[in-house]
């Protein structure tokens, strides 16, 4: 590619953006037709208006680039606070990731400390503590993000405990869905990938009442990667 036509092409990419980063010259002069089709998934996956309001779908990315330590994420900021997001709220979103984070302490008295603590319910308690800390964020949003943060950071039964509490306090489960699908860029596809498994197994065992769509997804055979599909003994969750 000429370098002047380098420099028009990268330009458009900044005005749609407003940013550059060094992946997005280095697939232009490598790979360009991989900076089409990545800047194509991620116009649906972060520009174009879904289930979530842009205020709304920012906050999640709040909880996302946090856990993921993403500090080249601060234009989410900026389209945060453009859609109308307070500084009030950005807090919320800290302390809803902080605490879904530091589940772990919950789920190592569940593992090992029932024996000495009979009347402890652990998951109970990370939940009512989870519900208080919310705050003025609408509970279901609040899930989404925690959803989005245990997907990111792999913690399958952390986010079990997280999705189907999200289902007893009415989230919409395309606005879940759309959370989830932040955790593609900056928490990696194979996590994103792990975290569907875990929502379609609580939707085909029936540990959530999913709507008819997305229980027929649930039901759907032959969604068990290669190893189902080859024969070969294994499981994604």
């Amino acid at each position: 590619m000429h370098k002047t036509k380098l420099a028009e092409y990268l330009q458009n990419i900044q005005k749609k953006r407003g940013y550059l980063l060094p992946h997005h010259g280095l697939m232009a002069v490598s790979t360009p037709q991989l900076l089409d089709a990545y800047d194509e998934l991620y116009t649906n996956l972060a520009l174009t208006p879904r289930q979530l309001s842009r205020r709304d779908h920012e906050y999640v990315w709040m909880g996302v680039l946090i856990v993921m330590d993403e500090v080249l994420g601060t234009h989410h900021i900026k389209r945060f606070r453009d859609a109308g997001g307070t500084d009030a709220e950005l807090a919320n979103a800290i302390t809803i990731t902080a605490l879904a984070e530091g589940v772990g302490a919950y789920q190592f008295v569940d593992e090992h400390w029932l024996p000495h603590l009979p009347d402890f319910a652990p998951r109970d308690n990370y939940l009512n503590t989870f519900r208080q800390l919310a705050g003025a964020t609408r509970l279901p949003l609040a899930h989404i993000t925690a959803c989005a943060v245990h997907a990111c950071t792999g913690n399958w039964g952390a986010l079990r405990w997280q999705i189907i509490a999200a289902y007893e306090d009415g989230v919409d489960e395309l606005e879940l869905a759309e959370g989830l699908s932040l955790v593609m860029f900056p928490g990696s596809v194979p996590n994103y990938v792990e975290a569907a498994g875990v929502w379609r197994e609580l939707l085909a065992s029936g540990a959530v009442a999913g709507s008819e769509l997305f229980k027929s997804w649930a039901e759907l055979s032959g969604q068990g990667g290669y190893d189902e599909a080859s024969g070969v003994q294994g499981s994604h969750t």
